[in-house]
């Protein structure tokens, strides 16, 4: 990323400037609860744990764990007790609201969100309500972890594509670059300086990253080796042989965006809830009648696979719905781990390939 107009903020006024947009936003940012580190209202003097990546993605502030989509309330006509009337009340208003602190492919994941939920044909107000309102100001990687694999999928640790301010560490502070027309209108504090100078130490750090990244494996394969393998079953029984199906990976990605909708109340009056999903859960594609079109872990796992490799990117244009953060690789108990699953999918798709070209 060469930098334009950039501002510095010193590291020891972070919490002013934090405790400053805290006047007209709820300020999310990443702080300790335990041995995790997750997305939660800033509050001043509060401590911000910027040396590790959060455990969770910051996609709750755009699409909640559980969210409230409307309350409901049946009224019998006192004129006629048969009919009986059924009042609607929305939710609130999405609060104006900054993530700070999230790594770059937490917030790219909300591409991934965008061209389902505010598509063309569709477009889901609740999560638009909250994504018109939410800013991302988001810190650079300075070193990969062993996880990571955002190159892998046309990213890098400084893609700002999701956010709306970027951050680089640099000595004694952070280099500020707007990437947004809505991360401009953050730079009006009296407590940021020119960066001056600073902008080449911050090309410095984002080129050692960089170059500190192992090279990337071909995966431009991973669409039609996973449709050949579909119906492997040999396969996919392999590479889920580990799996416990406890739905962390789904969980933590910042890319699945999977619910279901439950009505809560004592049958008069309640509410319609939103909840994340998992398709890792043996329920998720449970129908009535008890038939089961995926039935086991392996077909759960073929589908979780697929989807972010083959099935959306063929509905988005190549878009693969993955951003390479390593959350599911890192947060899995027993190790399985995506990466080599589609390499696994290319190399058998290319065997089957040369097998039948010599038959």
């Amino acid at each position: 990323m060469v930098m334009s107009a950039a501002a510095y903020l010193p590291a020891p006024k972070l919490g002013e400037w934090l405790k400053e947009l805290s006047v007209r936003h709820l300020v999310l940012a990443p702080q300790a609860r335990g041995d995790a580190v997750v997305f939660a209202p800033y509050a001043e003097g509060g401590e911000i744990v910027l040396d590790r990546d959060a455990t969770m993605p910051p996609k709750q502030a755009v699409f909640p764990a559980t969210e409230e989509l409307l309350r409901f309330r049946r009224v019998k006509d006192p004129e006629d007790p048969g009919r009986v009337d059924v009042e609607l009340s929305a939710s609130q208003p999405a609060p104006k609201t900054v993530v700070f602190g999230a790594r770059p492919c937490g917030t790219r994941g909300f591409l991934a969100y965008d061209r389902v939920y505010r598509s063309p044909k569709t477009t889901d107000p609740y999560y638009a309500a909250r994504r018109d309102a939410t800013l991302f100001v988001t810190v650079a990687c300075t070193a990969p972890g062993n996880s990571c694999f955002c190159h892998w999928v046309g990213s890098g640790p400084d893609d700002a594509s999701g956010s709306d301010l970027l951050l680089t560490p640099v000595t004694g502070g952070f280099v500020v670059l707007a990437v947004s027309g809505r991360g401009d209108e953050l730079l009006g504090s009296p407590l940021l300086e020119p960066a001056g100078d600073r902008t080449a130490e911050a090309e410095k750090v984002l080129a050692a990253v960089r170059a500190a990244l192992p090279p990337a494996p071909d995966i431009s394969g991973a669409r039609d080796g996973l449709t050949a393998v579909f119906d492997d079953m040999g396969f996919w029984d392999e590479v889920s042989a580990k799996c416990v199906s406890c739905g962390a990976c789904t969980y933590l990605c910042p890319t699945c965006y999977c619910f279901n909708i439950t009505d809560e109340g004592d049958g008069l009056a309640g509410r319609r809830l939103r909840t994340w999903d998992n398709c890792m859960s043996f329920q998720f594609t449970l129908e009535a009648s008890g038939h089961n079109p995926r039935p086991t872990k392996a077909h759960r796992l073929r589908n979780r696979v697929g989807h972010k490799f083959s099935y959306y990117p063929a509905l988005h244009e190549g878009a693969v719905a993955c951003c390479g953060c390593g959350r599911c690789v890192r947060g899995c108990p027993v190790s399985v781990d995506i990466r080599e699953i589609v390499l696994a999918a290319i190399v058998r798709a290319a065997r089957a390939r040369e097998e039948t070209a010599h038959d």
